[in-house]
């Protein structure tokens, strides 16, 4: 296939990129890099069934040729990037969205949205299945990013019933791994960071809020299995195995050897949600996928590579 990666040097689109490429398919990666970096992608310079594409996916975008696939991954997507660039995340949630899928629908092309586990606010349902409608405030500070996936959802769903468009969406949950950026504002490199510099990590609230860890790996192994599946409504891709903020630092500080011990601050950000674990029901049912890496395993790979980066 012939495959259209946008957000191509980011964290996730970065590794899509890897995956493609290893089983034989052409890539054509392209990013406006306002959060991307071009380092994510410089070990695949030279390779001939790979193109960089320097754009941004809110302008009108042209590719000359077939496009079997569109992956649509351009977005800021850590709260440290939507709360400074809040009108260029909801624009690339709508404009660029509409681009992407405007494109797929010109080469008839499949097509892939990244959506999030964002749309689903702080959730009244846990764990969270694809059947709930979320709890989102649409004007607070997280409402930028939430609300544009949201958006980019129902654009992806009208374009799959009206111009009959083979649509796939993922609701990605926490993922991690190699090449996200040092100071992002997420939690796992922002613990990685801290207790690499021996330093304490900070954690906000009490640490009783809870997350779910999936290694990078496996995210992209679920989205591979995805696209060519045939199925059209929205699949969670994420490790059900919850644990609180706190015992995440605790681990932390464990692989790492960190001895600063932990500090707490009031809540970051309002509406941070309080809960949050897939129900992965439907992706093990539809594309036999569930998550293969241990958290231990993939937290040492991780910061294997943050020591370099540091």
């Amino acid at each position: 296939m012939r495959v259209l990666i946008t957000g191509g040097a980011g964290f996730l689109g970065s590794h899509l990129s890897d995956r493609f490429l290893a089983d034989g398919h052409t890539v054509i990666a392209m990013d406006n890099l306002i959060t991307g970096n071009t380092r994510n992608i410089a070990h695949l310079a030279g390779n001939s069934n790979f193109t960089f594409v320097h754009h941004d996916v809110t302008n009108y975008i042209y590719i000359n040729g077939a496009v079997d696939a569109v992956l649509h991954f351009a977005s800021p997507a850590s709260p440290i990037d939507y709360l400074k660039l809040p009108i260029q995340t909801l624009k690339v949630g709508a404009l660029g969205t509409h681009n992407a899928l405007g494109l797929a629908l010109a080469k008839g092309s499949r097509f892939l949205l990244a959506s999030t586990s964002e749309i689903y606010g702080d959730p009244l349902e846990h764990p969270q299945k694809e059947t709930y409608p979320g709890n989102v405030d649409p004007i607070g500070p997280r409402g930028v990013y939430d609300e544009a996936k949201r958006y980019a959802e129902a654009l992806t769903m009208a374009y799959h019933r009206v111009h009959k468009v083979d649509t796939r969406i993922v609701r990605i949950f926490n993922t991690y791994g190699p090449r996200m950026r040092l100071a992002d504002g997420r939690v796992v490199p922002n613990f990685i960071a801290q207790a690499l510099r021996g330093e304490a990590l900070t954690v906000y609230g009490d640490g009783a809020q809870t997350r779910s860890f999936q290694y990078v790996s496996d995210l992209v192994e679920g989205l591979y299995r995805l696209l060519m599946s045939d199925f059209n409504d929205p699949v969670n891709i994420g490790n059900p195995d919850e644990m609180t903020i706190l015992e995440f630092a605790n681990m932390v500080n464990e692989v790492t050897g960190n001895n600063a011990g932990i500090i707490f601050k009031n809540e970051r950000i309002k509406g941070d949600p309080q809960t949050r674990q897939p129900d992965i029901s439907r992706a093990s049912s539809v594309l036999r996928w569930e998550p293969k890496v241990k958290l231990r395993e993939g937290l040492e790979h991780t910061i294997a590579y943050f020591r370099e980066v540091l």
